[in-house]
């Protein structure tokens, strides 16, 4: 699918300026949190209101310092803000539309969400459309292994790309100044249509999952007469399969709202798959070769620095001798230097034998201090995955 697109680099957004006002964000876990840790870093006059349904959450997200006051509702939030932003699953952001289109708004009010998938919640919004509110579909491309908004951070969209799908009426004014909204994230902007982000994050994002937890069910259904699966599956399957652990609900929800997308690109990898067979059946060697040489020369030369739509796992794996308090040693290290890490575990260590700890990191950057880290205080071999 051709597309053409707007990208707007940090930096180089017109007009770009501190901005005052009240931004309402509906949602307070990880996106939401982030999101508004990254206005109030810009925009230190800005008012940062928060609603959440859990109470612990609003709680935890004042005595951070996340937002600055706590909305008792979706209605008396959106009221008097001059940006809105829904932080909410997709089949919520539906609900929270229909509230917002009942609700008396500020003439001047951007409302804009964070989902996965577009079209539906685009077309969702017609009715602020007509009552002559700008909305603007947006998806911050950015995640984390944690959740909440005590796992919000300023710097989680940073480098990431962030999308907007305004409709064609939307003025270029409004797009610039959601931009300018939210420059402190440090995200770099694209504008796509709503059926161009949906297709492209169901290539690269929504299809991948559903492969992944195929794989799950395929090992799942073999492990009932060869019971040496779950304990091989431990290291490189695991680690292949990772996105398969995502919350059920979620991608309950994106399947629905891309369900032609998806069942589209189901049809394609069906077809794909029946090329593998025919090559297999036809023992034809140098096809084989070529499948995974050309599979290997697309994937080495994809960029290595960016984040995409799949959050990133930033994986040090270190050399470790089996003798106790061996891990302990090393968290200690990182602990030292003051380096977080999001999991830890262990691919394989057996007596007098060299094993292998995974330590996962936030940030490419956090890995890199990380194994400088440990090459300063230990002898421990270290690498990172490709």
């Amino acid at each position: 699918m051709a597309s053409e697109f707007i990208y707007i680099q940090l930096g180089l957004a017109k007009g770009a300026r501190n901005l005052e006002g009240r931004v309402f964000i509906i949602g307070l876990g990880l996106i939401g949190g982030s999101l508004a840790l990254g206005i109030k870093k810009a925009h230190k006059e800005a008012v940062i209101v928060g609603y959440d349904v859990s109470e612990e959450q609003l709680k935890l997200g004042k005595m951070l310092g996340v937002i600055d006051e706590i909305s008792p509702s979706v209605e008396q939030g959106a009221k008097d803000a001059d940006l809105i932003i829904i932080a909410t699953p997709v089949k919520v952001t539906e609900k929270i539309i229909e509230i917002l289109e009942q609700t008396p708004l500020k003439k001047n009010v951007i409302v804009s969400d964070a989902g996965s998938t577009k079209k539906e919640i685009v077309e969702k919004a017609g009715k602020l459309k007509e009552k002559g509110i700008t909305f603007i579909g947006g998806h911050p491309m950015a995640g984390s292994h944690k959740s909440g908004v005590t796992a919000a951070k300023s710097i989680l969209f940073e480098n990431a790309f962030y999308i907007f799908t305004p409709e064609n009426h939307i003025p270029e004014e409004k797009i610039q100044e959601l931009t300018n909204w939210l420059a402190g994230t440090k995200a770099r902007f694209i504008t796509l249509s709503a059926e161009e982000h949906d297709y492209l994050t169901g290539v690269i994002s929504h299809f991948p999952h559903v492969v992944a937890a195929s794989l799950v069910h395929q090992a799942e259904k073999t492990s009932a007469k060869q019971k040496l699966v779950p304990s091989l599956a431990a290291g490189g399957f695991r680690d292949v399969t990772r996105i398969a652990s995502s919350s059920p609900e979620m991608w309950r929800d994106i399947l629905l709202q891309n369900k032609d997308v998806i069942l589209h690109l189901l049809e394609d990898w069906q077809s794909e798959m029946r090329r593998v067979a025919d090559m297999l059946n036809a023992e034809n060697s140098e096809a084989i070769y070529n499948y995974f040489s050309k599979a290997k020369q697309f994937r080495d030369e994809l960029p290595q620095k960016e984040k995409g739509a799949i959050p990133s796992f930033y994986d040090l794996f270190v050399d470790i001798p089996d003798y106790p308090g061996v891990i302990s040693e090393v968290t200690g290290y990182l602990a030292k230097e003051e380096i977080s890490i999001t999991n830890i575990r262990i691919l394989e260590t057996r007596e007098d034998i060299i094993g292998v700890l995974v330590i996962s990191f936030q940030t490419e950057e956090d890995r890199a201090r990380a194994e400088k880290c440990i090459h300063k205080y230990s002898a421990f071999d270290t690498s990172i995955g490709l």
